[in-house]
């Protein structure tokens, strides 16, 4: 009997949690090929590169297709990182072979030739030496004084913007000599500045970071404007005395040349970015440098903490609350909790900085399972800003702002500061209505008969578009329905503040900074960069909150707040808490005092009281408590799988099916009726469509639906969704094991569109 071909199993990016066997190319030896290694195989009619996960004998009686080519002499997955991605994998109940894609560059994933990551700098050769002291005055001349020693090619493009061009002056001219650098150019560059002194707080989360051994959780809960940054740069250069490597996890792209900028100064070497505005080219150059340790110090928004990490020695998660670090499509992980796990796997300290940590993070600390560092006062000489609320019922609005909030603008002007108008709906107006019979623009793509999608109205009124799909549409001339011209938009975005503040402070710059005026790469740093100091209005959605620094801005007035007290979401309140504190915090962070005013149409919210009188952790204090009794993570664990198709009907027979298994599978499966997405389970006592698993030595497994998702039509699909909750991790994933290999082998999953969430941020 003939032995049994050595195989390769290959992880492919396809919807299919298995892998799948191929003899090696043609002339190789499957030993020869690596754990990790892409390969390209052809699958079906269609050619596709995955990543080789295993060796094994191929079945007897199979007869496999042969690889078609290993492009690389060397794994571009391993050790750590591809065991934590196999963990992922698991947790998520995710197909490794679309986790793997995801985790890795494009570039990677297409199958393309790695790119270069040697490094190179410039430096004059003798006839430079020769002719620099005749040069005339020039950047020439100015980078040919600078390449009298070697200067790397990044740190160039870092110190002098633009030096190619006259690089190309200095080549032609024969002047100049490239030049391979090695392993010792690693070493800093330029004299790092040592930063300001820091103050007892700071100290102490310094050492309390740097003393830590091995794998260590710490949360840096300090209140805005307390020096959190300088605790990661003390940190990191700590980090990289020893030798290691760092990771720094940003929100928000816009974010990034600013912390980089800053990182730069003080560390005095190449700091590296990977966020989704580089190019595909880019993004696959840096985590190269990673993988081989050229690249230090790494930072980088979501998908950044995928990045190898041979030598690392510190991970920083900052603003660790934010909502962007969770995807939520596709594969859909948790980017603050991925980097918890690696930090484990990596034994190294792990820092989640905050003004307003997650409840979950908080819970945590409470607990013991992280360290606890708080930041109770702003750095240097800046004090917190002065917090009002402003009952602005009964009282004339114009674009949304008050009497009282135009004139402190127009004080905080005079006085030379600059001023945020912070409201987070972007466009001109969330609404177009007809005055005369009340019709309203609703999306064709999105609406419901019993719940209609409102399409928001752009350009001063003369586009409408939906921010749910993207669908859009000219406003029509006159009603569709009874063809009056009395069409008006309702509501202000920023587009309506912008031209109302436009109007009445011509003198002063007006910024608006949403999605649609910061499209392209680093316009919202340029935004920044050209109102400087000077006095200035800025408008803006949720991407000002997040961990700018405007050492003038005295005034913040925030616009619209009651929208988010009364949403139907359990972390409705977590959330405008979040939101309501962290643009507080841009106001007074230099030595101008700041003051922030809250308008409101109900300045008797309990939310509002507390954040004003107790500030954010009396509020997470309470809010932890109502989560307790409720039900809600952190003390309960969920899972959100959902199901849309065109018609209703299949949705719901698959999800019908998924709640089957489960009973089929857990005899003990009762009725009860104790979570709801929408409040603390008043919906679902009523519906009555509630079960749960319990046991005598297992806690319960709850499980709601199937029912129609909160937004029940998203770009022509039609959406339903079944909810699992339970106190123990164990027993809910235990519950989605049994549950997912009958979903994936049921006929009906290929005929929609069906995800699954282990531990949403939200039920939409």
């Amino acid at each position: 009997m003939p032995d049994r071909p050595a195989a390769l199993r290959v992880a492919l990016p396809v919807p299919l949690p298995r892998g799948f066997d191929y003899l090696p190319p043609a002339g190789v030896q499957a030993e020869a090929v690596a754990v990790g290694q892409r390969l390209r195989v052809p699958f079906g009619q269609r050619e596709l590169f995955g990543i080789v996960l295993e060796h094994v004998t191929a079945e007897e009686g199979v007869e496999l297709r042969a690889a078609l080519q290993a492009p690389d002499a060397e794994p571009v997955l391993q050790g750590e990182l591809l065991a934590s991605l196999r963990w992922l994998s698991g947790y998520l109940h995710a197909p490794l072979g679309e986790l793997l894609a995801t985790a890795l560059p494009a570039l990677l994933r297409r199958g393309e030739p790695l790119p270069e990551i040697t490094r190179h700098g410039w430096r004059l050769n003798e006839a430079g030496r020769t002719a620099l002291p005749a040069m005339r005055a020039g950047k020439p001349r100015l980078l040919a004084e600078r390449l009298g020693a070697t200067c790397a090619e990044d740190a160039l493009d870092e110190a002098m913007p633009g030096w190619r061009t006259s690089l190309r002056v200095l080549r032609e001219r024969g002047f100049v000599e490239r030049i391979e650098l090695g392993a010792s150019s690693l070493r800093h560059e330029e004299t790092p500045w040592p930063g300001p002194e820091l103050n007892p707080d700071q100290h102490a989360a310094v050492e309390s970071i740097c003393g830590a051994e091995g794998f260590s959780p710490f949360l840096l809960d300090g209140v805005t404007g307390s020096g959190k940054t300088e605790v990661y740069l003390q940190a990191i250069r700590d980090c990289l005395e020893r030798g290691r490597q760092a990771l720094v996890l940003v929100p928000e792209i816009g974010l990034t040349p600013q912390t980089l900028a800053r990182f730069r100064a003080r560390l005095g070497l190449p700091v590296h970015a990977l966020h989704s505005g580089l190019n595909d080219g880019e993004r696959a150059t840096v985590w190269l440098k990673a993988a081989s340790g050229q690249a230090r110090v790494i930072v980088g928004t979501r998908s950044a903490v995928f990045v190898p990490l041979p030598q690392a020695g510190l991970i920083v998660v900052d603003e660790e609350h934010d909502g962007s670090y969770k995807q939520f499509d596709g594969i859909r992980y948790h980017a603050r909790d991925f980097a918890l796990v690696r930090a484990r796997a990596l034994d190294v300290p792990i820092v989640l900085g905050s003004a307003t940590p997650a409840l979950e993070t908080l819970h945590n600390a409470r607990v013991g399972k992280f360290a606890h560092l708080r930041l109770k006062q702003r750095a240097g000489e800046a004090k917190p800003p002065l917090v009002r609320v402003q009952d602005v019922r009964k009282r004339r609005l114009h674009a949304g702002l008050s009497e009282e909030s135009l004139a402190a603008i127009a004080a905080a002007l005079a006085a030379g500061g600059q001023v945020l108008v912070f409201r987070n709906r972007r466009g001109y107006a969330p609404v177009l209505l007809c005055h005369d019979c009340g019709w309203s623009a609703h999306c064709p793509r999105c609406s419901t008969q019993d719940k209609p999608t409102a399409m928001t109205v752009h350009a001063h009124g003369r586009r409408l578009q939906c921010h749910h799909c993207g669908y859009r549409k000219p406003s029509p001339p006159a009603c569709p329905d009874c063809a009056s011209l009395a069409l008006q938009p309702q509501g202000n975005g920023t587009e309506r503040i912008e031209a109302e503040l436009q109007a009445r402070f011509p003198e002063h710059p007006v910024l608006r900074i949403d999605r649609g005026s910061t499209g392209h790469r680093d316009a919202l740093q340029r935004h920044l960069d050209g109102l400087g100091t000077k006095p200035g209005i800025l408008i803006g959605t949720q991407m000002l909150a997040k961990g700018h620094d405007l050492p003038n801005l005295t005034l913040v007035i925030v616009v619209g707040i009651d929208e988010g007290l009364f949403s139907a979401d359990f972390r409705s309140s977590e959330k405008l808490a979040q939101l309501l504190v962290q643009v507080a915090g841009r106001a007074g962070r230099a030595d101008k005092p700041g003051t922030v005013l809250l308008q409101t149409h109900h300045p008797g919210h309990p939310l509002l009281n507390t954040l004003v009188t107790g500030g954010y952790h009396a509020f997470a204090e309470a809010e932890l408590a109502l989560r307790e009794e409720a039900g809600f993570p952190p003390f309960a664990h969920l899972a959100l799988l959902r199901a849309e198709a065109q018609q209703a009907e299949p949705p719901l027979r698959f999800l019908q099916l998924a709640k089957d298994r489960l009973a089929d599978s857990h005899p003990q499966l009762r009725p009860h009726a104790n979570l709801s997405p929408g409040g603390r389970g008043a919906s679902a006592r009523a519906s009555g469509k509630n079960i749960r698993l319990e046991e005598a030595t297992k806690p319960a497994l709850e499980v709601l639906g199937p029912l129609p998702a909160p937004m029940p039509r998203r770009a022509g699909y039609q959406r339903q969704q079944l909810i699992l909750s339970s106190p123990s991790r164990k027993v809910l994933h235990a519950a989605l094991d049994a549950l997912m290999p009958a979903l994936y082998a049921s006929p009906s999953a290929r005929k929609l569109r069906w995800s699954l969430d282990v531990d949403p941020m939200d039920l939409y």
